[in-house]
């Protein structure tokens, strides 16, 4: 009796053992990883927090797994044997685990592909929006504007929409009321795409040799009718990705004060309004 209790002590303090210092090399391999990207800048930032994030995730879930294993190597006689004979997939499909499989291998290929980046503001399947928080190899985490902190299994996502892959191309319509002159409002967003573009110029994105691909411009009247009110103008301006929600809110503030300035109305719904006056006049 005395002899099984000194067994179990001993495996006990073992057993503490192997998980302080799993622990510890977990927290130490992170530390390292953080360090060394934080004094290194040979790739782009958002790139080295994704590869840092990975590597957190990798880093625990070894551990765990491999405490797991330690763990029943204590208590199953002959594990070595029966792990090898079952197969490490043996064991995992036994356990249930075919969900975290699903989702490791999604992970892997979302990792693999360069689908996106920790910092990358994207859309999951049509429903969530928000910024890349923490890529792992199970689970995607993600900040919604609101502030609430999404999670969500990557054997779960099936479509990404991601906003910051290497170019955005800013697109504003407006529909101006067909009472005003088409000339003269190609006129005034000709001139608002010229202040657009003196204020956003280091947010334009450029080619290898440094120069503008592409320039906030008029690119056509895109509807003569455009929601039944009004003509419809789009204005198109190619940026640089991180520099699109910033460049897109200045772009309407320009276009939206230079169009009051010139005295351009909008485009209304008068069916409401004159159903109104209709009715006040009988």
């Amino acid at each position: 009796m005395e002899t099984i209790k000194e067994l179990l002590g001993l495996k006990v303090v073992q057993i503490i053992l192997v998980a302080a210092i799993l622990v510890i090399s977990v927290t130490l391999i992170n530390f390292i990883v953080g360090k060394f990207f934080k004094k290194t800048n040979f790739i782009e930032e958002r790139k080295e927090k994704t590869i840092e994030s990975l590597i957190r995730s990798l880093t625990k879930y070894t551990a765990t797994i491999s405490f797991i294993l330690y763990l029943l190597s204590q208590f199953v006689d002959n594990f070595g044997s029966i792990l090898a004979g079952a197969g490490v997939a043996g064991i995992i499909i036994g356990f249930g685990a075919q969900s975290l499989i699903k989702d490791i291998l999604a992970g892997m290929f979302i990792i693999y592909e360069k689908q996106l980046h920790q910092g990358d503001f994207i859309t999951i399947n049509n429903t969530f929006h928000g910024t890349v928080e923490e890529i792992g190899l199970r689970s995607l985490k993600i900040r919604e504007w609101s502030g609430k902190l999404l999670t969500i299994s990557n054997g779960e996502i099936k479509q990404i929409h991601n906003y910051n892959i290497d170019r955005m191309r800013v697109i504003e319509r407006v529909v101006i009321s067909y009472r005003e002159d088409p000339d003269i409002v190609w006129q005034v967003l000709e001139e608002a795409c010229e202040k657009i573009n003196m204020e956003f110029e280091s947010s334009l994105k450029r080619d290898s040799v440094n120069e503008i691909i592409e320039l906030f411009q008029v690119f056509g009247i895109t509807s003569l009718n455009g929601q039944f009110r009004g003509y419809e103008y789009t204005i198109i301006g190619l940026v640089d990705d991180q520099f699109y929600w910033s460049t897109a809110k200045g772009a309407r503030r320009i276009i939206a004060k230079a169009l009051f300035d010139a005295n351009i109305n909008l485009a209304e719904s008068r069916v409401l309004i004159n159903q109104i006056e209709k009715e006040l006049s009988n």
